[in-house]
Order: structure tokens, then C-alpha cells, then sequence
């Protein structure tokens, strides 16, 4: 079982960054790979960023590569996104996800989200 708190969600402007942050439970927590899903309102929810479970291969949605990295740090059971040159279209409720060896976009673990604004 994993259980996940998203933090570091905000108001931001136009062109500012802002860093997730991602808590997990379990002793396991390295053998799972994880990645950032987000839902913009009246929206279905979309993939964002996703890491493998030793950190070392990462993938971006094309909207967001360049200004968001994805990384994690097993040995504290976190998971991080940076998010830079926030854009409006960037608003949403960002969730974290846990999947056993490869991340699906029907991941077994969600948070309860949080949410980023970034205002024009």
C-alpha cells in the first residue's frame, strides 16, 4: 500500500515557478515508478511527467518540456516537479501517482491533489 500528500501548490504569476512536492508512505517506495497527472477545470485529467523508479528516465508531455522537471529522492520517499515559466494554461490540480514498475495513465496510487493558479 501507498499513500501519497502533494504539497507546494500556490497562486503564481505569469512567467513564476513553483515546486511540487510529493510524500509517500511505504517501504517500497523505490520499487514503484511515479509521475504528475493534472485536471484543469471542465477538463478531464491529463499526464504530465513521469520518472522510473531509480530516477534515471523521465518523460515530459510536449507542453511542458523545457519548463518542468521531474525527479525523486528514494531515500526520503519524495517526488519533486519544478515548475518554471508558469503559464496560465499550466492551472489545475496537480496529483502524484504510483505505479508499480512502469507508470500507466491508470496508475494504482493518487493523492488528493493540489492546486497551482498561475494568473495573466
Amino acid at each position: 500500500q501507498v499513500q501519497l500528500v502533494e504539497s507546494g501548490g500556490g497562486l503564481v504569476q505569469t512567467g513564476g515557478s513553483l515546486r511540487l512536492s510529493c510524500a509517500a508512505s511505504g517501504r517500497t517506495f523505490s520499487g514503484y515508478a511515479m509521475g504528475w497527472f493534472r485536471q484543469a477545470p471542465g477538463k478531464e485529467r491529463e499526464f504530465v511527467a513521469k520518472i522510473g523508479w531509480n530516477g534515471y528516465s523521465t518523460y515530459y508531455t510536449d507542453s511542458v518540456k523545457g519548463r518542468f522537471t521531474i525527479s525523486r529522492d528514494n531515500a526520503n520517499h519524495m517526488l519533486y516537479l519544478q515548475m518554471n515559466s508558469l503559464k496560465p494554461e499550466d492551472t489545475a490540480v496537480y496529483f502524484c501517482a504510483a505505479q508499480r514498475v512502469a507508470l500507466t495513465m491508470t496508475p494504482d496510487y493518487w493523492g488528493q491533489g493540489t492546486q497551482v493558479t498561475v494568473s495573466s
